[in-house]
């Protein structure tokens, strides 16, 4: 017997996850058993498509994602489209029995999010969305230095998003610039994992503050997201997020969190340095190498089983191990619904010019 694979959408993303299960199946990964096989490639460019299935050894490729989701020989399925098609695909996955791991944001609005957990939940399927910091070495560290009790209170955290306005370079697209598929713009389509990174550091949200920006000529989507979380703890968290236009600059992210007795903060997102400073003496770095040996401790992974250089394929694998054993994934989409309503917070904030509730988005 063999678990199967498909996958559908051979765009950027598609791209980081087409690789992550070639590299698993040809490993032989002990993730089974039985046995997993990447059976099954769909774009809406034959070519592409074709391309995707010759690098990996797929037995399909084709134009018609219905027939990567009706596949007999096709156990969970990878939905790696545009935002705006999420919806439809993980409905019909899940109304065909199949494992469904989605890319993030999970739909454009909130509605359709909660459709799709609906979907997925009534199924009884295993289902994961691709917010992958969670999985992120460099904020599994943080995580864990946080839980010290030395710490004292958390006063604050500050964290900066920026990227380059992603229609471009390397995404080669152009539909994140449009509002009717993407739902938004620098909120949605990229801090979501910022704001369901906040929820995992400095815990539940009571209220937000936002405020957005359009300059970049698109309409409906914003180019510049600022804000203020307040959390039931009596804490708050501060987000910046923007889109610009340098080309040559990284995607890169900067936290900065402030403890009654001690300091933690980084400018990486996955893998990288930690600074960590305690009430009393000077601050001291931990190494990129440093935090990842302490990051496979944590999670109990032995580097005997993890090609160390594709580790950020991590997240692929955790699906996998959950989807062949049937078991909960995470994160799972009702993690995204939180996001998507924190997201939703924000941008009635920004539209109404006020604050908003967690409670009042959830209630309606």
């Amino acid at each position: 017997m063999t678990f199967g694979i498909g996958l559908i959408g051979c765009g950027f993303i598609g791209r980081f996850h087409a690789r992550n299960i070639r590299d698993i199946v040809r490993s032989g990964a002990n993730i089974g058993p039985p046995d997993v096989e990447y059976h099954a490639v769909c774009d809406r460019d034959q070519d592409r498509a074709s391309t995707f299935a010759e690098l990996a050894g797929c037995a399909i490729a084709t134009t018609n994602a219905a027939e990567v989701i009706h596949s007999p020989k096709v156990d969970a399925v990878y939905i790696c489209t545009e935002t705006v098609e999420h919806v439809e695909l993980v409905i019909a996955a899940a109304k065909a029995g199949k494992h469904v791991f989605c890319e993030k944001p999970l739909a454009t609005n909130l509605v359709d999010a909660r459709r799709m957990y609906a979907a997925v939940a009534a199924a009884g399927v295993t289902h994961q969305v691709g917010l992958v910091l969670r999985f992120s070495p460099v904020f599994r560290v943080i995580e864990d230095l946080l839980r010290q009790e030395n710490l004292g209170a958390l006063l604050a955290i500050q964290l900066r998003d920026d990227q380059f306005f992603p229609v471009r370079g390397q995404y080669a697209s152009n539909w994140r610039g449009d509002v009717s598929r993407a739902g938004g713009g620098t909120l949605i389509e990229h801090s979501i994992h910022d704001i369901d990174l906040i929820t995992r550091l400095a815990g539940e949200v009571e209220r937000v503050h936002c405020r957005t920006r359009y300059s970049s000529g698109h309409a409906g989507v914003e180019d510049v997201a600022i804000v203020t979380f307040e959390h039931s703890a009596g804490h708050s968290t501060q987000l910046s997020s923007v889109w610009h236009s340098m080309d040559d600059r990284q995607s890169t992210r900067r936290i900065e969190i402030f403890c009654e007795r001690g300091y933690l903060a980084t400018e990486h997102d996955y893998f990288g340095s930690v600074i960590f400073q305690g009430r009393e003496g000077a601050a001291v770095t931990l190494s990129a190498d440093e935090v990842l040996a302490r990051y496979m401790a944590l999670e109990g992974l032995d580097p005997v089983d993890y090609d160390l250089r594709s580790l950020g394929g991590i997240c692929d694998r955790a699906f996998l191990e959950a989807a062949i054993a049937k078991r909960p994934a995470h994160p799972s989409f009702a993690d995204a619904v939180l996001a998507h309503e924190l997201v939703e917070a924000c941008y009635r904030s920004a539209r109404e010019q006020r604050d908003v509730t967690l409670a009042e988005v959830q209630r309606a």
